[in-house]
């Protein structure tokens, strides 16, 4: 059983030590910052709008930012297309930056 465990041990380690390193450039705060404010825009908006629970919100917005786009959820009402549409090109100007 550890033997399985022992890679995704190794990889949340190096996970935490690549995080502990970015977090002491400004920059990386003043992003993450912006990223977990857009998701969290995001996530009011579609319970909001669209009626979705909170999880289900969440996750549209980190699997459009992430442009996977799995299309099991998608905007029902013209409000919500028309936010996802400013949504994506906001999200993305801050997931490529740099």
């Amino acid at each position: 059983m550890l033997a399985m465990l022992l890679p995704l041990l190794l990889t949340i380690q190096h996970f935490y030590l690549a995080m502990r390193r970015a977090w002491r450039d400004a920059e990386f705060r003043v992003l993450a910052a912006l990223v977990l404010l857009v998701l969290a825009m995001g996530t009011l908006f579609y319970h909001s709008v669209e009626g979705w629970g909170w999880i289900d919100s969440l996750y549209f917005c980190v699997i459009t930012l992430s442009t996977i786009g799995y299309g099991d959820f998608s905007p029902q009402t013209a409000a919500g297309k028309l936010f996802t549409i400013m949504y994506i090109f906001m999200g993305i100007g801050l997931l490529v930056r740099r």
